[in-house]
């Protein structure tokens, strides 16, 4: 959030242009011991947000900056700013964020590439473990659930290959992998064995939540559990203008939630110890994505973590944590996606696994900042230069 221009010092860059803020709301999961989440509510952003090179940062000589000036355009639509970036120079630079989908496009283009990073994301359904009317409080129908659904299929198929398999919910190069973990194999025979034995009542489907972009997704994991459970699966839209009343619903957890898997996606800022914000948000006690009563297991394991001091003995704890996850199947666990950008041939950039980071960015002789005339077109705003849209692209 960057409310306003001012020199913010230790930064490799000064914001001397527009502002970028999130509205958010408190919502109360528990009042004792008093336990929240923020939602963010909308947004609120120029047009435009500009950063200057920091000459004065603490850390110049290697890290950088390395580009004099950068421009965040706010009001290019991703889509346009796509365009922009795949059809010349000059206009964007490098698009973030970019959908699997236009990946293609992106490598046919003459003046941009694709790069690709491993980034600390998961794709997962949320099981919801509260249903009184199914027993998804079973292991047995977790676990069937998992060895239905075919990752590699969803990953070829649903992210035209861009993901990594993924054994629960930490990627295999964070800290806190488990050594020698594996995913669930997509195994029907076995998943349709434990879904008979978890007593699923017969004729009730199987309800899939999902926002928007992924209901793709949700239709191949639908596709996945009629063939190997032979049972009813319904995939259920969820509209934007919904999605907010659906997150508060799921963080207070005082409603009940009309859905029993639900397609999410969350990121880590760290590669260090996964489970403070990936595997709490979905399964502990101050979780806010925690669909189902608190498990105790868990939360024991996490309670051990939070303190510990030695590094060592933390990323025990935190392989622990993940193998038991995996263990009871606490949900569908689906993917590692990829990052994606488009990035101006003439711009080296080098993807992080958590954040965007521009501090290293160099362009070489061809960009068109560095080609005659360049500095009166950029005084003049007829080439913004290095740019973004609408928080997806920089």
């Amino acid at each position: 959030m960057i409310d306003e221009p001012g020199p913010w010092g230790t930064g490799p860059f000064t914001l001397v242009q527009g502002a970028s803020s999130i509205l958010t709301r408190n919502v109360i999961m528990s009042p004792d011991p008093y336990t929240c989440a923020w939602l963010i509510e909308s947004e609120d952003r120029t047009p435009e947000v500009v950063l200057e090179a920091n000459l004065d940062h603490w850390n110049l000589a290697e890290r950088g900056p390395r580009i004099a000036r950068a421009v965040f355009r706010n009001n290019l639509a991703p889509a346009l700013a796509l365009n922009l970036c795949l059809s010349g120079d000059g206009e964007v630079d490098i698009v973030t964020e970019v959908s699997p989908a236009d990946a293609a496009r992106v490598e046919a283009s003459e003046h941009a590439r694709l790069l690709t990073a491993d980034a600390n994301r998961v794709l997962t359904c949320i099981i919801n473990r509260d249903r009184a009317d199914v027993p998804l409080d079973s292991v047995d129908v977790r676990k069937a659930l998992n060895l239905a659904v075919d990752q590699r299929k969803i990953i070829d198929a649903g992210l035209a290959g861009y993901a990594n398999e993924i054994p629960a919910m930490t990627p295999a190069w964070c800290s806190g992998f488990p050594r020698g973990a594996q995913p669930y194999p997509h195994d029907p025979n076995e998943a349709k064995r434990l879904f008979e034995k978890g007593n699923w009542p017969p004729g009730r489907p199987i309800r899939i939540a999902s926002p928007g972009p992924f209901v793709g997704i949700a239709q191949l994991v639908a596709s996945d559990l009629r063939r190997a459970l032979d049972i009813g699966v319904e995939v259920i839209s969820v509209p934007d203008e919904a999605l907010l009343a659906g997150a508060r619903t799921m963080v207070e957890k005082k409603l009940e939630l009309p859905w029993d898997l639900l397609v999410h996606a969350w990121f880590d800022l760290s590669s260090e110890a996964p489970p403070a914000a990936v595997h709490r948000e979905f399964f502990g006690r101050d979780g806010a994505f925690r669909a189902g009563p608190l498990d105790a297991g868990f939360d024991d394991l996490f309670d051990r973590m939070a303190v510990e001091l030695d590094g060592g003995t933390l990323v025990q704890i935190a392989e622990e944590i993940d193998r038991y996850v995996f263990d009871n199947a606490l949900a569908v666990f689906l993917c590692a996606p990829q990052a994606l950008y488009a990035v101006n041939n003439h711009v080296s950039f080098g993807p992080y696994r958590t954040t965007f980071e521009i501090a290293e960015v160099t362009v070489d002789e061809g960009h068109w900042s560095r080609r005659p005339g360049a500095e009166q077109a950029g005084s003049t705003q007829t080439k913004p230069g290095f740019a973004g849209a609408s928080g997806n692209a920089c």
